[in-house]
């Protein structure tokens, strides 16, 4: 097992306190960390990183997000959620097979490693093609296939449905893998593209398999309007009533959600992921984070697909996070910066059931390192302040995941971005857009 030692850096803990501790030396052994002191620990090493001064962090969490819907960077602005979705997402998307999605997938990841992402929750479609992509990347992720059903409820089965065979085969196939790199979630895409058969089937299925939820929930007022009309109930309370929330759970966006579904989502133990960006570009609203917070409700942070943000920057993120709630509230201490970083990587382990998002023994090695020398961030006088207003994700200059590193100073060590890109250009987007495909 290999035993690797990094020194010379200002450690953000990401305890309880948000504690940094200067001239920090980490130990990981394997996979996990094994001890975080303020000395030199004794024992001989196989690998010394001397991390230059600079700061140590969690890898963040992008607890909600689309990877392959990078082939749409910037395709079908100036829409609402819906029209964006029925007029331009779903005909696009309509021309994906495997291996477009894979190629878009693999860019995401390139994107995301840069950025000093080490975990994700993604819902699409031919996930197992991500899985792979997935696990030659490195970084850790919680899968789910985004369950649809548009049939007659008294049509559905799991024959009938392709959602559910899709469910099976990925659990089958790769729950667990990787020593645990991917975990694999049921999914309901949202109340309002599906109905109470596969509602009951994905909650059943989840129970059998131990597996957690990933569901949209209230992500526009029309969305949420249209089902309280529809069933006298919330989205989030309307599937609770069919099971959908008795596992480890999360709901995306919850833009519209109320008092009473921020009550219940606390008692299930089910995590909001605010999206606040996309939620912006689409017109969508602003999810209530502070008083959700407020309530007792477990909040992770994501970034939804590209499509819809335009990029997958997790310190632009935690930016729009925290001065949006602070502006909307008025109160400059609505959120924190330490609130915000735990959102993106203490809290947002938390919600996908893995041991990621602090440095103490037993963690997950998931480590970023952030270059604290660059203009931006000079001078230093608070470390999370710098990380949440001032650092951007090309400040990352390593990833460390699963206690690898991945990505070092600019270069990937998982992934041939050249030929990811040519991967794109002469398939995946030709594919999609046919003689209109961007360069």
């Amino acid at each position: 097992m290999e035993r690797i030692l990094l020194h010379h850096c200002r450690a953000l803990l990401m305890d309880e306190a948000a504690t940094v501790l200067d001239d920090a030396f980490v130990v990981v052994e394997g996979e996990t960390i094994a001890s975080v002191t303020p000395t030199r620990p004794a024992g001989a090493f196989t690998q010394e990183i001397d991390c230059g001064g600079n700061v140590l962090m969690p890898g963040l969490v992008n607890a909600h997000t689309h990877i392959p819907m990078t082939l749409m960077r910037g395709y079908g602005g100036g829409c609402d959620l819906h029209t964006w979705l029925n007029d331009w997402i779903f005909p696009a998307e309509a021309k994906l097979d495997g291996r477009a999605v894979r190629a878009g997938a693999d860019l995401a990841l390139a994107e995301l490693i840069a950025g000093g992402v080490t975990t994700i929750a993604d819902m699409y479609m031919h996930t197992t093609h991500i899985a792979q992509a997935v696990l030659e990347a490195g970084i850790s992720a919680n899968l789910s296939c985004g369950g649809v059903y548009f049939g007659a409820p008294g049509d559905f089965g799991p024959d009938t449905c392709k959602d559910c065979e899709n469910q099976r085969i990925l659990t089958e196939e790769f729950h667990g893998a990787g020593n645990g790199q991917i975990l694999v979630d049921a999914s309901v895409h949202g109340e309002y593209t599906s109905n109470v058969p596969l509602w009951q089937w994905m909650a059943d299925y989840a129970q059998r398999k131990g597996l957690g939820m990933h569901v949209h929930v209230s992500e526009t007022q029309s969305e949420h309007e249209a089902c309280k009309g529809r069933w006298g109930l919330t989205p989030f309370a309307i599937l609770d009533r069919y099971g959908v929330w008795d596992t480890r759970a999360i709901a995306a966006h919850c833009v519209w959600t109320t008092e009473e579904d921020w009550a219940a989502m606390a008692d299930k133990g089910v995590t909001c992921v605010h999206n606040p960006v996309s939620n912006l570009k689409l017109g969508s609203g602003v999810a209530w984070v502070p008083a959700m917070k407020a309530a007792g409700v477990n909040v992770a942070l994501g970034t939804d697909g590209v499509s819809s943000n335009n990029n997958q920057d997790m310190f632009e993120e935690m930016k729009f996070a925290a001065v949006l709630h602070n502006g909307v509230t008025h109160n400059p201490l609505a959120l924190l910066p330490r609130d915000v970083l735990a959102m993106a990587t203490r809290d947002g382990g938390r919600a996908l059931g893995r041991k990621t998002g602090v440095i103490a023994p037993g963690y997950t090695a998931d480590l970023i390192l952030v270059d604290f020398t660059r203009p931006h961030l000079t001078p230093c006088h608070s470390v999370t302040d710098h990380l949440v207003y001032s650092a951007h994700g090309s400040d990352v200059v390593m990833n460390m995941a699963r206690g690898k590193v991945i990505y070092k100073d600019g270069t990937f060590l998982t992934l041939d971005l050249d030929q990811i890109l040519a991967e794109v250009r002469q398939y995946a987007l030709p594919k999609l857009f046919g003689d209109a495909a961007p360069r």
